[in-house]
């Protein structure tokens, strides 16, 4: 299975589906992540908190652009290595996006189809009036050129048209688990990433510019992956919202839910002491 993931910043694929794409790379699967901003102004702990201090490295605040991007992609690449991310696509746009361009969904559109990928994972867009929100921003256009990559044409395109099979949509924060709580507003979706999870931390550590390295990443984990691998019934797991209707041949019980035991599923998901597996480096 080939998949793409599209996402707005540097960091945004491996705090959303990290532990999900190493599972998928562990299974032999291809991984593509497109990144549509540099993320320079996103984040930019490293430099905001630089000149906050009266004795100021001057490296750093002397640093512009290309210096400030440069860094987050070393970030990325090292990030990427952890979790077996195999092809990195940065567009390199400004990250105050504020509306949909369509010279940038004409590009998303080409990248996709040039990966031929089967499933696309994104940002679920939040109400489309959040236009401060560059996530929503970027999983619009995403979706547009998902619908444009489709409908190319050779003869005018010089492209056949580009069939996505399925999109996950990430970071919906909704802890409802069932289809009548909220009127059914969930992740209907979650990947068990409870083997990976040390290699997601590991990776979340390669952002110290954005002060995700350390006590943050083991909170953003135990909190957000934690919750949903309550819902899930495991230690820790990655949460998703299905675009698609999917068809089967027949009624379908997962593996997990036949293994689930009520009684014990609390002492179940309660296990990984995730800060004791994996400690804050001090070296």
């Amino acid at each position: 299975m080939k998949i793409l993931t599209i996402y707005a910043h540097p960091a945004d694929t491996i705090t959303n589906c990290g532990g999900t794409l190493a599972r998928h790379a562990d299974a032999g699967d291809e991984i593509t992540a497109l990144l549509v901003t540099h993320g320079g102004r996103i984040h930019a702990n490293r430099y905001a908190e630089e000149w906050r201090k009266a004795d100021r490295a001057q490296e750093i605040v002397d640093a512009g652009l290309t210096e400030i991007v440069d860094h987050k992609k070393h970030e990325l690449e090292r990030a990427a290595e952890y979790i077996g991310i195999q092809k990195l696509v940065t567009l390199d746009h400004d990250d105050t996006l504020a509306a949909v361009n369509e010279d940038i969904v004409e590009e998303i559109a080409e990248q996709i189809a040039r990966e031929q990928p089967d499933v696309i994972v994104c940002d679920y867009p939040k109400n489309p009036v959040m236009a401060t929100d560059p996530h929503t921003v970027i999983s619009t256009m995403a979706l547009a050129a998902i619908a444009r990559a489709g409908s190319y044409l050779q003869n005018l395109d010089g492209r056949a048209e580009t069939t996505i099979k399925q999109v996950f949509f990430t970071a919906l924060q909704a802890t409802a688990n069932d289809a009548l709580t909220h009127y059914g507003v969930r992740n209907d979706y979650f990947v068990d990433i409870t083997p990976v999870v040390g290699r997601k931390v590991a990776a979340m550590d390669c952002f110290d510019s954005q002060g995700y390295s350390g006590l943050f990443a083991r909170k953003l984990i135990e909190s957000a992956n934690g919750e949903f691998g309550r819902s899930a019934g495991v230690n820790f797991a990655e949460g998703f919202v299905r675009l698609n209707s999917e068809t089967h041949a027949l009624l379908t019980v997962t593996e997990a839910a036949r293994a689930a035991d009520p009684l014990t599923r609390h002492v179940t998901y309660s296990q990984l002491d995730l800060r004791a597996a994996f400690p804050v480096r001090t070296d």
